[in-house]
């Protein structure tokens, strides 16, 4: 049984033209795209999107970066999407990504991560239904 996944390409990803490198990786793993949206997050939806940041010292920083630049929204789907697409993307810091996966390849500064991507069914889920409606 397939399942979504939500995955945001964020946007110095977006500036350094990387968004179709991106794609092909989650396209040739048999991966869908069941929907693609290019834009901006609002604050609204960057506050929504990290509300279990609030208060942490990071926190500004994420909502402007976020904010900061045009996006690629995503929903995923496929057998174990949540988990193959994690895999796919690698460790959150770039310098911790195994050669191969997109932060591995791609990535270079934890503070300007390129991409998100749900951590489970239910984030899945609930980042859906702030990006997508």
């Amino acid at each position: 049984m397939d399942q979504k996944t939500y995955i945001m390409i964020k946007p110095d990803a977006v500036e350094r033209g990387l968004v179709g490198s991106i794609i092909a990786r989650f396209e040739a793993c048999g991966l869908r795209l069941e929907r693609v949206e290019h834009g901006m997050v609002t604050p609204e939806q960057a506050a929504a999107n990290y509300a279990e940041h609030e208060g942490k010292p990071f926190y500004e920083g994420l909502v402007e970066y976020i904010t900061s630049g045009p996006v690629v929204k995503m929903v995923i789907s496929g057998p174990e999407a949540v988990v193959v697409c994690r895999k796919l993307m690698g460790a959150t810091n770039p310098r911790d990504a195994a050669p191969g996966t997109i932060r591995g390849d791609f990535g270079l500064t934890l503070d300007a991560n390129i991409i998100h991507g749900s951590d489970s069914p239910e984030s899945a889920e609930r980042e859906i239904a702030i990006f997508f409606g």
